[in-house]
């Protein structure tokens, strides 16, 4: 036992005493030290907490030989027990893959926890029963920064197998750890892993991490509390951290009698364990992945209600706030209600949780009956709060909520389909809330995430839906635009074809499938493949080939135009394949000629489409002769459409519910920016905004000159809907920023002059108040904060006449939510403006504004407010870190600050790594924001510099590719059309 590695030292677990070294991990070793006991109860209450979870499971302490008294092997100082490399005399490590073996499966975990928020520092001990499928002597499974003080491998009470002495190893680069049991385990029988250990309090937002505020009297409080997905679980007890080992979790929690103790699942008992020591009992969970496990210790207060289905909703937050959490309590029961509904499966836990945290990296987090949220994603002040922010806050829940079910109830088997999950919350935003909270308009505001989700998606690297990943960085890199808005839109593209009847049907039949269980992209296919629509059955039936075909006689603008629809073969062309199809329309008489290929931006953006880059699209098309949408499935790369009689012009890819773009070849383009200057109600709001994004992507391609796009802007000076208002904006403003990055000062001029001619009608209109509906009042809430940062007098003039008012008010003075940002920014202008806005964002009053005071603080003009801002926002104190990514691209947006938020990203890239993680979306969103409006040369060239010089994790990341294909793409759209654009300004724009 250890002899390779000398005088080697063994605890027994039967000892009662605290016993073990520290447990340092050192180079991959556990290294000697002296111990310390965890608090007030010492080591004998974790001996006692192991023995009773295997008495728990049924299993007899002392009947040996079939109970082994095992002993954990630890090293002595400078004695290396871990590692993969084998010299040396050391052990080489059992495994050598990222993926766990699928040999060992885990059952059930005893967890019991215990935080000390003055050390910042906690304990843990983790009993877990597993079964063996095939002899092994290994036991393979993660753990990360936890330092092991005993381990032990222990048979089942049935089980004749022995075990013998047990020894550890540490995998510190692949966050293995590795038990070695002298004898092997035996195929068919059941374990006990047990595993004491200890580690610090995350200084991050993943893992157990600590969080932290103030109250009202400035007095700073603690609160400890978990974030495992995608990686994490890991790093807070030793564990099968892989979405596909479900097991049940009985969880206890050791805390301060004045703290309150959350976990998935309610509180069965609390006990008095020692003076000024409390431990929690929660019920066992269901079958569940450790990504979902959660538990929080705090001083939070909640309010609660049941819904109707008899779940006990309760949302929690800091004291303070508690007043501004019915807003979401009450969503939260419309919402839940819906999906027990409209899912028929019933939520299987008897509460649900929703905790606002001062302290979270993303927006919210769908562990299992304990959802978590950044505060401003769940609290609203409906006096205070802007009607962005009720919409925003609704859709986090109804995402969050819809998760209890895609993701938790079923779950993807692995990274690479995270977007079954993601992809699915993010759509079923639009379909709960559309239902649940008619008047928010979130219709309005899915369109533009398939936009964004484009923007990426046409880069060479961008990926599949569904994409091989292994490592951590690589999973945390795959929850972007492409797995939850792309997702999304094929989603709502695939809803759209096979009709809404079907496509629940068979959501609901694959639901009720794999519940508890584990799915691939085909199982969903499979399950949506089955079902023959409800309405019009009688032209449809299901052969037995289990494909829904229609019948001759059905009408021609049924759903199926073909014989038969095979949805895998459909869905597999948008999910393993990256990127999306440019649509070609030719139109002779009533012939419409089609075309597709893959849309690609960038330099090579013209070479011949890749081999096998070929969709099955779901076209719609309505025409000048009818509105009634006719609908066609195109399986090949040319196609003909015939029309009953020649249209003056045809719109495809009706409301924009299909994930391609769409170019009008000949005179096509001309016929519908002939529609717009004359009749732009013909079509719809979304129609239209489509039209907008998909002529400037067809420019970008070299498809049409820009000429031809800013002609067709001409008629938004009559428009007045939110979705085409909000698309021309996205698609100018870019334009403008480029130019302001190369100090091009009068053509700079000319558009922005141009740009708000086109929408000086409507933002004389507007009310600087708080009336009307969602959709007007976030229309509102763009319009103002657009023409203030561009410098539109009148609305310059308005806002400084507030900003003057509620100054000398010192902040009393009641500002309409809406017109804030407008308010704000403008005031932020002067340096008394921008002190004055400061200290009222350090003051509790002003919580539910502080995103609007920072974003207004970030356009000043004044460098070295700016680095402030930068400085403060990763030291962590009087801006939260968390808002740090947003401040850093804040100031990258500002013309007087986008040198120093490189240089900022460049100097500190190691500590944003550390506390943010590498490969997830806060580092790409800094990495991207930062560069997305470059545009020459030089800069191209230290963005390579910079990232090339970095190790290779870093240089390698996705975003990393993607703002270098950004910045080439702006310096060839710069080089090619700057003097065409100058042109057009001269000519159409005085």
């Amino acid at each position: 036992m250890g002899a390779a590695c000398g005088a080697a030292i063994a605890f027994a677990f039967a000892s009662h005493r605290r016993a073990g070294p520290a447990g340092r991990r050192y180079g991959g070793c556990l290294r000697r030290g002296k111990a310390r006991a965890g608090g007030p109860s010492g080591g004998d209450l974790e001996l006692s907490f192991l023995l009773q979870a295997v008495a728990a499971s049924g299993r007899s302490v002392m009947a040996a030989p079939r109970w082994e008294m095992v002993v954990l092997v630890l090293a002595s100082v400078g004695c290396c027990v871990g590692g993969t490399q084998g010299g040396g005399g050391s052990t080489p490590f059992p495994w050598d893959k990222v993926r766990l073996p699928r040999h060992v499966v885990p059952l059930h975990y005893h967890l019991l926890i215990h935080p000390n928020l003055t050390t910042f520092t906690f304990t843990g001990t983790v009993a877990i029963d597993i079964a063996v499928t095939q002899p092994t002597k290994a036991v393979v499974l993660h753990s990360k920064r936890l330092r092991l003080t005993r381990a032990a491998i222990e048979a089942g009470a049935r089980s004749t197998c022995t075990v013998g002495d047990v020894r550890v190893l540490q995998h510190p680069a692949r966050e293995q750890l590795a038990l070695l049991a002298a004898e092997p385990l035996c195929a068919g029988h059941n374990y006990t892993l047990s595993i004491q250990y200890k580690a610090n309090l995350s200084d991050s937002f993943h893992g157990f991490y600590k969080s932290t505020y103030r109250t009202q009297e400035g007095e700073l409080r603690v609160l400890a509390l978990t974030h495992f997905e995608p990686t994490s679980a890991r790093m807070a007890f030793p564990c099968f951290d892989e979405p596909a080992f479900k097991a049940r979790f009985s969880i206890k929690i050791r805390r301060e009698p004045n703290r309150l103790a959350l976990s998935n699942m309610p509180l069965v008992k609390s006990m008095n364990i020692a003076p000024g020591l409390v431990e929690d009992h929660f019920d066992t969970s269901v079958k569940m992945s450790t990504y979902l496990v959660a538990f929080i210790v705090s001083d939070f207060k909640s309010i609660s209600k049941v819904t109707s289905h008899g779940v006990k909703i309760s949302i929690y937050t800091v004291p303070e706030k508690i007043n501004q959490a019915h807003y979401a309590l009450d969503a939260a029961v419309k919402l839940l209600d819906f999906y027990e509904d409209y899912f028929s499966i019933p939520y299987p836990l008897p509460k649900q949780d929703l905790a606002a945290i001062p302290d979270f990296q993303s927006g919210a987090m769908e562990n299992w009956g304990l959802t978590t949220y950044r505060e401003s994603a769940l609290l609203y002040d409906p006096e205070k709060s802007s009607a962005s922010s009720r919409l925003w806050i609704t859709m986090i829940i109804a995402h969050e909520l819809a998760h209890q079910w895609f993701g938790n109830l079923v779950t993807m088997e692995w990274w690479n389909d995270l977007w079954l999950n993601e992809g699915f919350a993010k759509y079923m935003e639009l379909l709960s809330v559309n239902i649940t909270h008619p008047e928010l308009g979130v219709e309005d505001y899915f369109l533009r995430r398939c936009f964004d989700a484009m923007e990426v998606d046409a880069l060479n690297s961008s990926h599949p839906v569904s994409t091989p990943v292994e490592d951590p960085a690589q999973i945390l890199e795959m929850f972007d635009e492409v797995s939850y808005e792309k997702g999304s839109c094929i989603l709502n593209m695939l809803r759209d074809f096979l009709t809404a009847d079907v496509f629940k049907a068979g959501l609901v039949q694959y639901l009720q499938k794999y519940s508890y269980q584990n799915t691939k992209n085909e199982d969903l296919w499979d399950s949506l493949t089955n079902i023959c629509p409800t309405v019009g059955t009688e032209n449809s039936e299901l052969r037995g080939d289990g494909f829904c075909r229609r019948n001759q006689q059905s009408s021609s603008n049924t759903h199926w135009t073909k014989e038969s629809l095979d949805v895998k073969a459909m869905m597999d062309t948008w999910t393993l394949q990256k990127g999306f199809p440019l649509v070609t329309v030719t139109v002779r008489g009533k012939n419409v000629h089609l075309q597709q290929e893959h849309y690609k931006k960038g330099v090579d953006s013209l070479s011949p489409t890749e081999n096998g880059y070929l969709w099955h699209i779901p076209l719609s098309y309505i025409t000048s002769r009818s509105h009634t949408v006719e609908r066609f499935l195109m399986r090949t790369k040319t196609d003909v459409i015939i029309l009953p009689e020649e249209a003056e012009w045809v719109k495809f890819n009706v409301d924009m519910n299909g994930y391609y773009i769409v170019h009008y070849e000949d005179d096509g383009w001309d016929r519908l920016i002939n529609l717009l200057r004359e009749n732009h109600t013909m079509i719809s709001s979304n129609d239209r905004a489509s039209l907008i994004n998909n002529i400037f992507q067809l420019v970008r391609i070299k498809k049409l000159p820009i000429s031809k796009a800013f002609d067709l802007t001409l008629y938004m000076k009559r428009e007045t809907q939110i979705m085409p208002i909000l698309q021309g904006m996205n698609e100018l403003v870019p334009i403008y920023k480029l130019m302001e990055r190369r100090d091009m000062d009068d053509t700079e001029k000319q558009l922005k002059d141009y740009i708000v001619s086109l929408f000086k009608d409507l933002i004389d209109k507007q009310l600087w108040s708080d009336e009307g509906s969602v959709s007007e009042r976030m229309l509102r809430q763009s319009l103002l904060m657009f023409a203030c940062v561009r410098r539109y007098q009148p609305c310059v003039d308005k806002a400084e006449e507030y900003f003057s008012k509620w100054q000398k008010s010192n902040g009393t003075l009641r500002l309409p939510a809406d017109v804030k940002t407008a308010v704000y920014t403008v005031g932020a202008q002067t340096s008394e403006g921008w002190d004055f806005l400061l200290s009222k964002y350090q003051h509790h009053s002003f919580s539910v504004d502080k995103d609007k005071i920072a974003s207004a603080l970030s356009f000043t003009r004044n460098k070295d407010k700016l680095q402030w801002l930068m400085d403060e926002g990763l030291r962590g104190d009087i801006i939260k870190t968390q808002d740090f990514p947003y401040i850093l691209v804040s100031v990258a947006r500002n013309p007087s600050g986008y040198h120093l938020a490189w240089t900022f990203l460049r100097e500190n890239w190691e500590k944003l790594v550390e506390k943010f993680e590498l490969g997830s979306p806060s580092i790409a969103g800094m990495v991207t924001g930062v560069t997305n409006q470059y545009s020459t040369r030089p800069q191209l060239a230290q963005v390579k510099e910079f990232f090339s010089s970095l190790e290779e994790k870093s240089a390698q990341l996705r975003c990393v590719q993607q703002a270098i294909e950004t910045i080439e793409d702006n310096i060839e759209w710069m080089d090619r059309y700057f003097e065409e654009i100058k042109t057009w300004l001269q000519k159409n724009h005085s």
